[in-house]
């Protein structure tokens, strides 16, 4: 069995003093210590060789791996494991090799400050990343605890509040827990103002109690109602989007092709569904790929990815998906190679409005089974003075998943 060579320590604001005796041995006793200024800056007057984090960070893992023999350790802050470099260094270097030192973490910091149960709060970030990520979360009475980017972060929070309409939310900022300069400053969403000559300090935690005005749309994460997208009438609408993402099936950190994405919303809510949930969209036309990107921002996933072309060339290099979906016009071909693309297990799923795209459903479902489903909506509408059902356009939709145990040949990378 290999033994660990690589120790990742969580160290808080009070330092060398808040670690027990094993890890402030392992601190003294190494030969090289990886870590941030400030990490460096709160284990000073250690005899080791000391490295600074580069950037990008993928540079590091080679540079880690180099001192392989040796005592090393890497300081991180609180948990190495909870939105931490730690995580990416275990998918790196084969866990066996690594042995984690956990510290209380910001977010277990934060919660006890505000007096939060930890299991009834959201943990986000946005270190690193688009605030505009945590608009899902986003409800009346929701609790959030946010690990932010620096000082300009609760500005970026406020205002994304006072947009979607929780004006009144209540925000806590909680800086250096835990050590001599701890602070905290309070205020209402609405209410909160800074420049640049009065920001706070860059190393806080977030805390925000959600608070819906009168007229705020309470959005739920997927289920979204039409009117929540900007569209130029190519969209999958509510009652057929919750059909179709029943058979997608949305994973945590899973990858979905958006074949056709138009506005995008079958994209959004995949990624709205699931921790980490990522997209591609591809889509020819220049106006529609700028609503998505519109609607993504707004809705909460800025990640989802978008690239120019058609199907199925524009298909060639993109990585593997874990699921697909076809919404627009579709051909043999394009089925085709989405079904090779597709990881074992992936789901496909194809809607269809018109007797060609259909035609095609109908062979493929001949060819290589599946579930096809025909759905009908009908909404009640005013008939004069009274009242009647007025009928949606029929949508055809062949659902594939790919055998567990099946591997193809010639899939994208």
């Amino acid at each position: 069995m290999t033994k660990p060579w690589l120790h990742i320590i969580g160290i808080g604001e009070d330092g060398l003093s808040g670690l027990n005796a094993q890890c402030v041995a392992l601190v003294k006793d190494a030969e090289i210590i990886f870590g941030g200024d400030r990490h460096h800056h709160l284990a000073a007057d250690i005899k080791a060789e000391r490295i600074a984090w580069p950037s990008p960070f993928d540079a590091m893992i080679d540079k880690i791996l180099s001192y392989k023999g040796r005592k090393v350790v890497i300081l991180v802050s609180g948990d190495p494991l909870w939105y931490s470099v730690g995580a990416r260094i275990g998918r790196a270097i084969p866990p066996e090799e690594i042995t984690y030192h956990p510290q209380v973490s910001a977010f277990q910091l934060a919660a006890c400050r505000m007096g939060w149960s930890l299991p009834d709060v959201e943990t986000v970030t946005i270190h690193g990343r688009p605030a505009e990520q945590i608009i899902p979360w986003f409800a009346d009475k929701a609790r959030l605890l946010i690990l932010t980017k620096d000082g300009t972060s609760p500005q970026s929070v406020a205002s994304l509040l006072c947009l979607h309409g929780y004006e009144h939310s209540r925000m806590s900022v909680l800086a250096a827990m835990g050590g001599e300069h701890e602070q905290r400053f309070d205020g209402i969403a609405s209410e909160w103002v800074h420049d640049d000559t009065d920001r706070f300090p860059d190393l806080h935690t977030l805390a925000v109690e959600l608070v819906a005005g009168l007229d705020t749309k309470n959005y739920p994460r997927t289920g979204l109602p039409d009117e929540a997208f900007h569209h130029d009438g190519n969209i999958t609408k509510q009652a057929v989007r919750a059909l179709t993402l029943a058979k997608l099936v949305p994973g945590r950190g899973e990858l979905l092709w958006d074949v056709g994405i138009g506005c995008g919303s079958i994209a959004i809510e995949w990624m709205r569904a699931a921790f980490e949930a990522r997209a591609i969209g591809i889509e020819p036309k220049d106006n529609r790929r700028a609503i998505a990107a519109q609607n993504a921002l707004t809705l909460g996933t800025p990640a989802l990815k978008l690239v120019e072309g058609k199907a199925p060339e524009a298909l060639a290099g993109l990585a593997r998906p874990d699921a697909v979906f076809v919404g627009g016009g579709v051909n043999r071909e394009t089925v085709r190679i989405c079904r090779d693309a597709l990881k074992p297990g992936g789901r496909m799923v194809i809607n269809a409005v018109t007797l060609e795209s259909e035609a095609v459903l109908l062979r493929m479902f001949a060819e290589m089974g599946g579930d096809l489903q025909r759905i009908q909506i009908q909404t009640a509408g005013e008939m004069g003075a009274f009242h009647g059902w007025n009928s949606a356009k029929a949508v055809t939709q062949w659902t594939y998943v790919k055998p567990r145990n099946q591997v193809s040949e010639n899939v994208a990378k």
